[in-house]
């Protein structure tokens, strides 16, 4: 039998590109939260219409103990020990969810505004790096073979059985990594970016559309918690796929670059 096969699969840039990331996405995550929870509730349009708020965490009294309640769209749901009451505290989110741990709005805001500057140089830098090689071309962007509705069908079957691409195959994102990695780069963490700056005061002072582009200061609030939710939801889903398809193997072409595959002949047999 002959041995597997290593090659090279990520380049440096995006490497070092992607570690920057996992650093300044989670704390920019938990800052944001510490925020959050300055006023746990979240609006739609420009002003903050604290009666009719789209979700908003608090406490509410149960038979003389208080339990954590989250209403969203009027749907009242009783979240105690996550939302809205955890470990004796009313607040948004839990202590263990946010940086700092304590309530502190000031320190939260200033945590979240530098790794905001640090994923936008990164950004800027893989974005240049990404054109400028072709890496979105060859490796981001799908070929028309990969969306015709048999392609995509088998992908989806092959990722619900468990089944990975073995041999050649294995040597390029397949088109379900491709139609999740390109709207996150391309769509959603600019998204995120431009419903910051929306809330920015400075920023609304010198670019007053683009907070009338989101409806209001209160909608790109809203847009920018929806986005990193999705965010949230999106590095799950990703985590759960490297760790089904193999973790060390993952994790040393995202180290080191290369990446194992069974040759043609073997992946065959």
């Amino acid at each position: 039998m002959r041995s597997k096969v290593l090659y090279k699969r990520h380049s440096g840039v995006v490497r070092v590109t992607h570690w920057i990331n996992v650093l300044a996405l989670s704390l920019l995550l938990m800052s944001g939260l510490q925020i959050f929870n300055a006023h746990p509730a979240l609006y739609w349009g420009a002003k903050s219409t604290f009666s009719r708020p789209w979700i908003t965490m608090g406490a509410a009294d149960a038979r003389g103990r208080p339990v954590g309640v989250t209403v969203v769209a009027g749907e009242a749901f009783v979240t105690t020990g996550v939302l809205g009451y955890s470990k004796g505290e009313v607040r948004g989110f839990p202590s263990w969810a946010t940086i700092p741990s304590y309530r502190d709005l000031a320190s939260g805001r200033r945590w979240h505004f530098f790794f905001a500057w640090l994923f936008v140089i990164n950004g800027l830098v893989y974005l240049a790096w990404g054109v400028l090689s072709g890496h979105f071309r060859e490796d981001l962007f799908p070929t028309r073979q990969q969306l015709a509705i048999k392609s995509l069908w088998r992908e989806v079957v092959h990722h619900a059985r468990f089944r990975f691409a073995k041999g050649e195959e294995a040597r390029v994102y397949n088109v379900l990594q491709k139609l999740s990695y390109l709207p996150m780069v391309l769509l959603l963490l600019p998204l995120m970016l431009l419903t910051g700056l929306s809330m920015s005061p400075g920023f609304n002072a010198a670019a007053p559309w683009l907070v009338e582009l989101f409806g209001g200061r209160q909608s790109a609030r809203t847009v920018h918690f929806i986005s990193a939710g999705l965010i949230v939801l999106f590095t799950l889903v990703h985590v759960a796929m490297v760790v089904a398809s193999g973790t060390w193997n993952n994790l040393r072409s995202m180290i080191t670059g290369k990446y194992a595959i069974e040759p043609e002949k073997e992946a065959a047999e």
